[in-house]
């Protein structure tokens, strides 16, 4: 299992939500690029960057902190918040993402996100599936849509998606555990799913269950900037499971 530490930016800083509120922010660095670099520094291959100006917006705008981390670090990004047009997700490749994340896109204009599933690869391109009460949550969390999380991602299956990142809204930033319920739900419906849990991660004893359960990845935000799990820990995970 992937280990995927998370970088939140709001006006090019590291910070933190609860639950997606806007208003439970907390910064946790003014330098985003030094904050990755640790991570790296640490054995950590991955990053999934959010861009939470962008998520409320209608476009990207923290592009350049993509830019900069990519240019400065070996990390394998995945980027996502904000990325509605065919032009944002030019700038996020060309910024230096490896992957990126639409949610709110596939929701509401599922023919361009097809569009991208065939045009980019199912490698490149990732469906945020975040859910609140059983249902796809979208626009930086502040809309509830009507879909129902496993036939939405059976949908997308069926288009040919791989990777799937699903966070629990009412567990994100809690730090009370992640929803092993949900994931176990949407691999049982959805094999072949390359699922990457996100959403209430504590502790690493979670780490292993997450694996056993069969997740590819999982997002690890605020218990890494809490100290609930230290970067010599998720090190000694990542060297654990080559071993392995």
């Amino acid at each position: 299992m992937r280990i995927i530490p998370a970088i939140d930016i709001i006006e090019g800083k590291c910070v933190r939500l609860s639950k997606g509120d806007y208003d439970t922010k907390k910064i946790y660095n003014e330098n985003p690029l030094e904050v990755a670099k640790s991570f790296e520094n640490h054995g950590i291959e991955y990053l999934h960057l959010v861009d939470l100006d962008g998520a409320k917006s209608s476009k990207i705008i923290n592009y350049k902190v993509l830019e900069q981390v990519a240019i400065k670090t070996n990390l394998k990004i995945d980027f996502g918040g904000g990325l509605k047009s065919d032009e944002d997700l030019r700038i996020a490749f060309e910024s230096g993402a490896n992957q990126i994340t639409g949610g709110s896109i596939a929701v509401k204009n599922p023919e361009i996100f097809q569009k991208w599933i065939t045009q980019y690869g199912s490698d490149k391109i990732i469906l945020g599936a975040d859910t609140k009460d059983g249902k796809i949550a979208i626009t930086g969390w502040l809309e509830n849509s009507e879909k129902q999380i496993i036939p939405f991602i059976q949908n997308y299956q069926n288009e040919g998606i791989s990777y799937v990142i699903s966070t629990d809204i009412t567990k994100d930033g809690m730090l009370q555990g992640p929803n092993y319920g949900l994931y176990q739900t949407i691999l049982s419906h959805c094999p072949n799913i390359k699922l990457i849990a996100s959403g209430g991660i504590s502790s690493y004893d979670e780490l292993p269950k997450l694996a056993t359960l069969g997740c590819e990845g999982t997002i690890i935000g605020k218990a890494i900037y809490e100290n609930r799990i230290s970067l010599k820990q998720l090190e000694d995970f990542i060297i654990k499971s080559i071993n392995y």
